[in-house]
């Protein structure tokens, strides 16, 4: 068929579904698995340093490469197999061996991994575990067992997958720095559905390392968290009283409002996370279909007593901070509106000085108007004056009585004028 054009990402989302199969695992067996984290901020994360890191594995044991861009593998180094899977912030290594240890969860089992190369882990481990899988003897044996590997107060116990398995772990480190879970698998059950348990196994315990890298975040941040709630709280409760100076509380403010953006700029990554992987762990015991075994604690109580807290606690600190971003956010608002009421008070009382100023100012000119009238008047009668005296004699007035007769329409005239100047010049 012909005629159609394929996205460029259709082969490889397609596969991508269906590149990490289970393990086929036998019993009796066991799995050494490790999971190694670099730096908490993702972004600054090397993928080409994990993946040389897996390379050099590789060439110890002359195992042929993945691919350049590859984010998953399987394949056989010595005796073993290897399973090796790049995450967005970690990478998984795991070894399958067919056969069991002398002793249950020697730390030998780790052996396969040389030394020198645990050495140069581009990062740090995050978790590490010794998965045992024996074939599943009589529940009283399983009782004995459990009992003589884990910590009684802890420990989990459960039937899978339909009563296929029993899986008992305490999710404690032991001696040899190594998480401890066995996995007893019953008669007819087939090496993929035991290597889907193992897989789950890992999946969990990573998940919830991950996970509670949120509730580590929170102590991190508690103190700072305090200390701006506690400067908020004393800033908004001054907002009531008189303040000195507003504006000094408005750049107070300003600066806690970009501690706390800093905080959540710093956390937001995290806290998504930790959502993300705390979801992963609840659906992973789900789907491993968990049953009570020998009266212990299921792997969903034991998140429930143990795990679920915390991440409620990062959950809780994750809204305490959106609140007190809200809080600064409102009391900012606050804040700004006082400052502009006293500044808009401020100008009102500019605006009365400079209303009263212009009347002081229109009331000096009415007055310098009126001088100014007498000052023109005076000149004008004595231009008249200079003009009418050829006639004094005609008319039969002395000088002095003709300037005096000419004062009145003289001084009238000047005031018409200047009047008639201001009202015409009020009109513009």
């Amino acid at each position: 068929m012909t005629g159609f054009n394929d996205h460029p990402l259709r082969y490889a989302l397609t596969n991508e579904l269906h590149a990490r199969p289970f393990p086929a695992l036998e019993a009796p067996s066991y799995a050494a698995y490790l999971a190694i984290k670099q730096p908490e901020n993702a972004a600054a994360r090397d993928r080409g340093a994990d993946f040389a890191h897996l390379l050099d594995l590789l060439d110890r044991f002359g195992a042929a490469h993945p691919q350049p861009d590859a984010t998953h593998y399987y394949g056989q180094i010595g005796k073993h197999h290897l399973k090796w899977e790049s995450h967005s912030e970690f990478v998984t290594y795991t070894i399958f061996v067919d056969a069991t240890t002398e002793h249950p969860f020697d730390p030998v089992a780790f052996a396969v991994f040389p030394q020198d190369w645990l050495d140069k882990i581009p990062g740090a481990r995050l978790t590490s575990a010794l998965i045992r899988i024996e074939e599943r003897p009589k529940d009283g044996e399983i009782r004995t067992k459990i009992n003589k590997w884990f910590v009684a107060e802890s420990v989990a116990s459960v039937e899978v997958l339909d009563g296929a398995a029993v899986v008992a772990g305490d999710f404690r480190i032991d001696t040899g720095g190594h998480l401890r879970f066995a996995v007893f698998a019953g008669k007819g059950i087939t090496p993929r559905r035991i290597g889907r348990i193992v897989q789950r196994l890992s999946e969990i315990e990573t998940y919830k390392a991950m996970a509670m890298l949120g509730h580590a975040r929170i102590r991190d941040i508690g103190a700072r968290m305090n200390a701006v709630d506690a400067k908020l709280s004393a800033l908004v409760q001054g907002l009531g009283g008189d303040m000195a100076d507003p504006e000094v509380d408005l750049s107070a403010l300003l600066a806690h409002s970009a501690a706390l953006e800093g905080l959540m700029a710093e956390t937001s990554f995290r806290f998504g996370a930790t959502r993300a992987y705390e979801a992963i762990v609840h659906d992973r015991i789900k789907v491993m279909r968990e049953e009570r075994f020998d009266g212990r604690q299921t792997l969903n109580e034991f998140m429930m007593r143990r795990f679920d807290p915390a991440m409620r606690s990062v959950r809780a600190t994750e809204r305490q901070l959106e609140n007190l971003a809200g809080r600064a956010e409102r009391a900012g608002n606050l804040l700004r509106t006082r400052v502009d009421v006293e500044r808009s008070a401020q100008n009102q009382q500019v605006l009365e000085s400079m209303d009263r100023r212009a009347d002081l100012q229109l009331r000096l000119q009415e007055t310098v108007e009126g001088l100014s009238v007498v000052a023109i008047s005076y000149y004008a009668v004595s231009l008249a004056s200079y003009l009418a005296y050829p006639f004094a004699e005609i008319i039969g007035l002395t000088k002095g009585e003709l300037t005096a007769a000419l004062v009145i329409p003289v001084l009238l005239g000047v005031w018409l004028a200047v009047r008639r100047i201001k009202h015409h010049t009020g009109k513009f």
